[in-house]
């Protein structure tokens, strides 16, 4: 199943902090099998490999674990060290008292805070970070799925709010957080019920080790549960299109689902999704993992996905990311002795807003495309 593609603006403002510090990004990029040209069109994704790989690329330049992003450098292995200290604890507000604490002693290291107040726990970043806030963000969300990690159960935010304007990217936050988002409040944080803060600690030090080894990727990535109407609509479909081009319709997923189609679509709406705009998410995200594969033709991955032409599906494509498919081919995947593509005509990311909400695209059904 093609996990969820990752809006280009991260791309961007992870590498911000290698390029305040003079590193060249252009070669951490390639490295990470990314098309510099995508960093030029707002609808641009990348696949999660894709990003993993240009962390670890930022890590090796950098050797800093916030990649540059804050206002001193936190040596490798301090998340490490600050994990095991947490392990310890006999429940989870303790950890992240503890982890807090932790990351108190460093100068310069991120002003973090666990509050209890009014029934709920807020876990926030006092100051928005002086030099960006998406590591504030990226905070928030490390230690927010550290604690459902620890606990062994994700924990359900309650709401989020970030102390910076809407980003122009603002529509990807509530599926990025799982819950409503509000900017231009006084921090970076979110709440939860706090009956979370007694759960016992359930890993180990092999867990915890086993974790490491994939982190903090593995903990910035967005994990489906299927808690919401729109995971479990999503998975039905990514499911289908993995067997299949013909994908379920509204109606055969009501079924599967035991509602009725208006209850359905009811349920997305409250979500901010619809059916029309998951089932295009599913397939811009199988198309641009099988591109970056580079293991078929477009017109057979544009058959695989349900188009009756390869017309249609560039069209698609287009509207989906803002270019066509062969800017996502990379020169390390092309065929030994294959001519470059022609920028001119192929790569070349034309102007445009970002996509819609929830990771799903920017409306409109698929132009002759098989249901």
């Amino acid at each position: 199943m093609a996990r969820r593609t990752i809006t280009v603006h991260h791309v961007r403002a992870v590498l911000r902090g290698a390029e305040r510090h003079g590193v060249d990004t252009v070669p951490l990029l390639r490295g990470a099998q990314i098309p510099p040209l995508l960093l030029g069109d707002d609808r641009a994704r990348v696949t999660a490999p894709q990003f993993a790989r240009l962390f670890r690329e930022l890590y090796r330049a950098t050797q800093d674990e916030f990649l540059g992003l804050g206002s001193a450098v936190s040596r490798p292995g301090t998340f490490a060290m600050m994990c095991q200290a947490a392990l310890g604890c006999r429940d989870l507000g303790a950890a992240v008292e503890r982890g807090a604490t932790f990351y108190g002693l460093f100068p310069g290291g991120p002003d973090l805070v666990l509050e209890r107040r009014g029934g709920e726990a807020v876990f926030g970043v006092r100051s928005d970070l002086e030099q960006d806030y998406f590591l504030a963000e990226c905070l928030v969300i490390i230690w927010h799925r550290l604690c459902s990690w620890l606990i062994g159960r994700r924990i359900p935010l309650r709401w989020a709010e970030f102390g910076h304007p809407p980003p122009p990217h603002k529509d990807e936050y509530e599926l990025l957080f799982g819950c409503p988002v509000r900017f231009g409040a006084e921090r970076t944080g979110a709440g939860f019920d706090p009956h979370w803060l007694d759960a016992p600690l359930v890993r180990d030090e092999d867990a915890l080790d086993e974790m490491l080894r994939r982190a903090p990727f593995e903990l910035l990535s967005r994990r489906e549960y299927g808690t919401t109407v729109a995971e479990q609509v999503r998975r039905v479909l990514a499911r289908a299109l993995r067997s299949s081009p013909r994908l379920p319709s509204l109606g055969e997923i009501a079924a599967r689902l035991a509602v009725s189609p208006a209850t359905l679509r009811r349920r997305l709406a409250q979500e901010s999704t619809s059916y029309q705009r998951l089932k295009d998410a599913v397939r811009r995200d199988a198309a641009i993992a099988g591109l970056v594969a580079g293991r078929e033709p477009i017109a057979e991955l544009a058959a695989r996905l349900g188009f009756s032409e390869d017309t249609a599906f560039h069209r698609a494509f287009r509207r989906w990311t803002g270019t066509t498919p062969g800017a996502y081919r990379t020169e390390t995947e092309r065929p030994p002795g294959a001519p470059p593509y022609d920028s001119s005509s192929d790569a070349s990311p034309s102007g445009g807003g970002p996509s819609g909400g929830g990771g799903a695209s920017d409306g409109g059904s698929e132009e002759a495309s098989r249901d």
